[in-house]
């Protein structure tokens, strides 16, 4: 039996509790010893999100026993927050009327985004949780492309037509039952007569004006229409660009069929930003803490296999200069150096390069800009560096010209990484091939391949 222990790192959680190893030890125990008030009166100051973290931190015994115990009271929210690791193994272990009691308290976009990945099987027990209306607009979401906006949005929109007051509008949403409105909106959408949206009206302006005020007069000036069928990464990018609460979101015919808000888009960009660096590190997109060995090896399996044969091509270029090596030791020492310092500078260089992709900041416009700018600064970098392996040559071996060798082959590769880190990137994005997933690749290879060709080819030319 686990007891609980003294040791307690708190972390501060949204809702202003603190939750450290004491508490989740606390919990555990109570799972131990099967005290379900215990259970509940330590997991209720909880938010959704450390719930959520909490069961991706446990091991799956642990997991399955106590959500079991805490049973009835599991919410909705913390379905939504779960890593799409254990999020199936949670369901599968959830009651039927407790899972479907969880899935009735969430919005529409939020139950997409849950059923989404899941198997056929689990899609259907959750949907039949559903009212049928409510089924009805998951399911029409679920017919729009994957990772597309109509994916994205929820189904559960405020509008008025756009001759209405404010009045009006507020006299509406008064009367509305609970499940009319959605749970979180920040705008009205004015729409013509043909569904047509027209114009947003924030609430903060809705509330201080009078009554009779017509709501046409209060729309805001910045009015982005998503298309259903629109990439969510671009959806993000216009949140992120024109700083937009919520935007409507249209059919092939232009009618309001949804809206997406601020949260949605920023959870996409957050991914967006997770993929990029799981991608450049060679682990894969959908690498987590909660993956089991198998899952974990088979992602990164293939991006060694890539290294090795990166690696390979380098060895190649060295196994051309075995006999320079052979006569002068240094060479063997030294080389390491000169491929590491390029390594390291188009990494910098592909980073930067990547990201302003991503960001849509890197286009035909300024590439050219860009890319001078990375190759004078490993040139500066490199004539730097240079000197201080000029010195190091000759203090350390006591050879001017193996200082001159290594400090030129240091240049080279330090202007050829800014070069190679910038270049790539931008060449695969515009052929169709993800740059954070393969630029690493290429660029180290270029590095490697020119950092030891440059510094042996070098040496076999001016020492031998």
């Amino acid at each position: 039996m686990t007891e609980p222990s003294e040791a307690n790192d708190p972390v501060q959680d949204d809702s202003g509790y603190v939750l450290g190893r004491k508490d989740v030890s606390a919990i555990l125990y109570a799972v131990d010893i099967e005290d379900r008030a215990q259970l509940t009166a330590l997991m209720d100051p909880l938010h959704a999100a450390d719930i959520a973290d909490l069961l991706e931190q446990i091991n799956a015994f642990d997991r399955s026993r106590l959500i079991r115990l805490y049973d009835r009271e599991f919410d909705g929210e913390i379905l939504s927050e779960l890593d799409e690791a254990i999020r199936e193994e949670v369901i599968a272990v959830l009651k039927p009327h407790v899972l479907a009691e969880a899935v009735r308290e969430l919005d529409s976009d939020d139950v997409v985004d849950l059923i989404e990945d899941l198997d056929t099987t689990q899609q259907e027990q959750i949907l039949d949780a559903l009212e049928d209306s409510d089924r009805a607009m998951v399911e029409q979401s679920l017919a729009f492309p994957e990772y597309s906006a109509g994916r994205l949005m929820q189904r559960e929109v405020v509008m008025a037509p756009e001759h209405w007051t404010v009045g009006e509008a507020i006299d509406r949403m008064r009367d509305a039952s609970e499940e009319e409105l959605p749970r979180q909106f920040y705008h009205i959408v004015l729409v013509d007569p043909r569904l047509h949206p027209v114009g947003n009206v924030t609430l903060g302006k809705l509330m201080r004006s009078g009554r009779n005020v017509p709501l046409r007069d209060l729309v805001e000036e910045t009015f982005q229409i998503i298309p259903a069928t629109q990439e969510e990464s671009d959806v993000a990018y216009a949140f992120n660009q024109y700083h937009l609460i919520s935007a409507p979101v249209v059919d092939d015919e232009g009618r309001l069929i949804g809206a997406i808000t601020i949260d949605d888009a920023m959870a996409v960009l957050d991914e967006e930003h997770e993929e990029d660096i799981l991608r450049l590190a060679g682990v894969g997109e959908e690498s987590a803490l909660s993956d089991n060995v198998a899952s974990t090896t088979r992602q990164r399996l293939p991006w060694l296999a890539v290294n090795l044969v990166t690696s390979i091509l380098a060895s190649l270029v060295i196994a051309q200069f075995d006999a320079a090596i052979a006569q002068i030791v240094a060479l063997a020492v030294l080389m390491p150096i000169v491929a590491s310092m390029g390594g390291n500078a188009g990494t910098q260089s592909l980073t930067v390069a990547v990201r302003a992709l991503a960001t849509k900041d890197l286009t035909g416009a300024n590439v050219w800009r860009v890319i001078r700018r990375e190759v004078l600064v490993g040139l500066i970098n490199g004539v730097v560096f240079a000197v201080v392996m000029g010195i190091v040559g000759i203090v350390w071996f006591g050879s001017p010209a193996l200082g001159y060798v290594i400090a030129a082959a240091m240049v080279i590769n330090m202007v050829v990484a800014g070069l190679a880190g910038t270049a790539i990137p931008v060449i695969l994005d515009r052929i169709g091939i993800d740059p954070a997933l393969a630029s690493g690749a290429f660029v180290t290879t270029v590095t490697d391949v020119v950092g030891f060709f440059a510094f042996l080819g070098l040496a076999a030319v001016v020492l031998l």
